[in-house]
């Protein structure tokens, strides 16, 4: 679990360097910086409330846990043979701590590829402690910490269906974070996206990717560290982590064909920023269901996701939402058939309830992965707002002459190359 976790926080530097090869060469600091920020905000911020606000046992209304109960890990860390034993698996609940926050620290950084090239760094890593305790806490302990969005009785699954021991009948799927993670971030990204506003030039500038060795080489480093994400969340070196590291490799491959297909069809080539892109896209939808379905339906998972988010990127084209990154197109798309496919692939056979595949009353599934990922939707579009507002007064946007100048010399006094160093002294 200490490896798993690891190779998940491996996951936020990945990610920079990802989202920094996407960037254009006047921006790529700040974009890495923006999730080297939120690493260093949200570690402080999960240690003092955030562990204590998803897991805790004081619940409050199914939304989130008492913040105070576990404080500071209050009743996690103690004394020498007097751990906290884990809920998940046969080790000290300090490891679940350490797994956990990077969960979060990842699902945040996620959104700065929405707002690239122009969001105030200080707002930023304001944003990021004040989301992660408004959105992200609050979902992840109703998903996984026994709220509304879970399987206990007074869950909304349990209301649709019935329970059965204590539990819901139809418990909804969420293996590795498909409504906590992905629908989370995707869904604040497009409403910071809308509400922050577009980038100089959107719709008559090309924003080319600076780095495409960057891009890949953070691709790799992403879908290295997935396998922490998903085969750690089976909580043990066993076979439910052994099946989600095969359906996470089988679908991520899957994407990647599905998207240079799609690319291939449509354009006439097939690119390399395609190739890095499917990758995204396939480790997004095989998350939340990397514990339930047969690697077939991981392959089917994946392949759909590769052509669907490949053709979702245009999204922002058509209807006019400066997704810089396409978080939206990747994460929110990706994240939501992900989600849903459950409803079709679950087999049935991993402690879940069946899909709508393999008979049955497979279509109770499917109803109840619709239900939360729409639940889950609302609450982030709504909680992301709020946030947005209640920032406004520190001002989101940089000026306009900085932007154009480049946000890096703006925000950080710094520059990537030498090139440009020499372009702001002459």
């Amino acid at each position: 679990m200490l490896m798993a976790a690891s190779l998940v926080l491996l996951m936020t530097p990945g990610l920079a360097l990802f989202y920094g090869g996407m960037s254009r060469q006047k921006s790529v600091l700040n974009m890495m910086m923006m999730s080297f920020g939120a690493m260093g905000v949200i570690t402080v911020v999960y240690v003092l409330w955030g562990w204590s606000m998803s897991y805790g046992s004081q619940d409050v209304a199914g939304l989130f846990a008492n913040p105070f109960e576990m404080f500071g890990l209050k009743g996690v860390i103690g004394d020498a043979g007097a751990w906290a034993a884990s809920a998940s698996g046969d080790y000290p609940q300090v490891i679940d701590v350490g797994f956990q926050v990077t969960f979060a620290i990842i699902t945040c950084a996620l959104i700065s590829g929405a707002v690239a090239e122009r969001v105030r760094f200080g707002t930023w890593l304001v944003f990021t402690g004040l989301w992660v305790t408004l959105c992200y806490f609050p979902l992840a302990h109703m998903v996984w910490g026994g709220g509304l969005l879970g399987h206990g009785e007074s869950s909304i699954a349990a209301a649709l269906f019935g329970t059965t021991d204590g539990e819901a009948t139809i418990a909804p799927v969420d293996f590795a974070g498909g409504t906590v993670v992905h629908i989370n971030a995707g869904m604040a990204g497009l409403v910071l996206a809308i509400l922050i506003g577009k980038r100089l030039g959107f719709g008559k500038t090309a924003y080319r990717p600076h780095n495409l060795p960057f891009v890949m080489l953070g691709a790799a480093l992403l879908w290295f560290g997935w396998f922490g994400f998903n085969a750690g969340s089976a909580f043990g070196a066993n076979g439910s982590a052994g099946l989600a590291w095969i359906n996470t490799t089988a679908a991520t491959a899957a994407a990647m064909l599905g998207w240079l297909a799609t690319e291939r069809i449509r354009d006439g080539h097939a690119t390399s920023l395609g190739a890095a892109s499917g990758i995204v896209a396939g480790l997004v939808a095989i998350t939340p269901a990397a514990g339930s379905v047969h690697p077939l339906g991981a392959l089917a998972i994946g392949a759909v996701a590769g052509g669907l988010s490949a053709l979702a990127i245009g999204l922002k084209q058509r209807f006019g939402f400066d997704d810089s990154l396409d978080v939206v197109g990747v994460h929110l798309v990706a994240g939501l058939w992900g989600t849903i496919a459950i409803g079709f692939f679950a087999t049935g056979t991993f402690d879940t309830a069946p899909g709508l595949f393999y008979g049955g009353e497979g279509w109770k599934l499917l109803v109840v992965q619709v239900v939360i990922s729409a639940c889950a939707l609302v609450f982030t579009a709504i909680m992301t707002t709020i946030c947005f507002y209640i920032l406004k007064p520190l001002g989101w946007r940089i000026d306009e002459a900085d932007e154009s100048a480049g946000i890096d010399g703006a925000e950080h006094a710094e520059t990537a190359y030498e090139n440009q160093a020499q372009a702001l002294r002459g």
